[in-house]
């Protein structure tokens, strides 16, 4: 065989390659979704993801099947995904827990930046920094001196080791030069619980669980996480305008494929998901969640993902913390 008859016959491979994986994304999907969930069920992260699979499944004329797999902190349902064939029926659902684990566990199942396909970020949010009424302190500088005055003596609440909740603590202790004690509790609740109590000083928490409590005065709200003011507390301040440039902290909900997933599959699955994120039914309903739908493109959400790991690695290296 002639060099030329050889790569004409290597380009003819590659345009049939190329061929299929267009059919194989239009033809997307030809069987049950599989839509991993690594959170229990009726938690936030799994609440949104049947909102947007279910409007997604009317779209595609298809079916998807939630599988929860909770568990060290969303690895379980990772790992599975790592191992799961990429053609398209196979998703993960994430909360940004996928992008704090690879700092904190020193065994996960799977390479974070190999093994995993990212599509698109279905919406992204912030926490609320929140003290307690006792403390004498309305703004985020007060709060930095009365805790340098104290070292030591602050506890600060978080929703688990390892959670959005608990670095971003962890980076303003870091960034501020404060020394406070972590006090992890079994989620949301329990740790708004003692905040009422007065048993611990201040959190980095949920918008959607706080905002109630500041409006009645139960806790007082210092300023927000993210890079803009939320609509439920439109004078609150985010950490950026309150004297510590560059802070910016989201939470934010994602989809993943296995990696080796076709690029024309990756670019369809975002397509039809990124259509339900912005449709009048859905939009409402994800801003209820207290979350901005996003559907960012596959490049753009890739971006961010290698971002936040990074990000975050570092933040959990920089302070010693350790989930196993």
């Amino acid at each position: 065989m002639t060099l030329r008859v050889k790569f004409a016959a290597f380009g003819v491979a590659a345009c049939f390659a190329a061929a299929c994986a267009v059919c194989q994304a239009q033809a997307w999907p030809v069987k049950p979704i599989r839509l991993l969930v690594g959170f229990p069920p009726g938690g936030p992260t799994d609440v949104v993801a049947r909102l947007v699979s279910d409007k997604v499944a009317g779209q595609v004329g298809g079916r998807f099947v939630i599988d929860n797999r909770p568990g060290a902190a969303g690895n379980i349902a990772v790992e599975i995904l790592a191992k799961a064939s990429p053609d398209g029926h196979t998703l993960l659902y994430s909360s940004n827990a996928i992008a704090l684990s690879p700092g904190l566990y020193s065994k996960l199942g799977y390479d974070p930046l190999k093994d995993l396909a990212p599509i698109t970020e279905i919406g992204s949010g912030c926490l609320i920094f929140v003290v307690h009424p006792s403390l004498p302190v309305k703004s985020v500088q007060e709060f930095i001196d009365y805790a340098k005055a104290r070292p030591g003596q602050l506890n600060y609440a978080s929703s688990g080791a390892g959670t959005s909740t608990h670095l971003a603590a962890v980076l303003f202790s870091q960034r501020t030069g404060i020394q406070a004690q972590h006090i992890p509790y079994k989620g949301t609740a329990p740790s708004l619980i003692d905040m009422l109590a007065g048993r611990t000083q201040f959190l980095m928490g949920a918008v959607n669980t706080a905002v109630p409590h500041v409006r009645e005065g139960r806790l007082r709200a210092l300023a927000v996480t993210g890079s803009k003011r939320i609509q439920s507390l439109p004078e609150l301040r985010t950490l950026d305008e309150s004297g510590l440039p560059g802070f910016v902290v989201t939470t934010w909900q994602g989809l993943f494929a296995p990696a080796g997933t076709p690029a024309a599959l990756l670019a369809r699955v975002n397509s039809e998901f990124a259509k339900a994120v912005h449709s009048p039914e859905l939009k409402p309903r994800i801003e209820q969640q207290d979350m901005e739908p996003t559907g960012s493109g596959v490049g753009a959400f890739t971006a961010m993902y290698h971002a936040e790991l990074k990000k975050w690695t570092k933040v959990a290296r920089d302070a010693g913390l350790k989930a196993d």
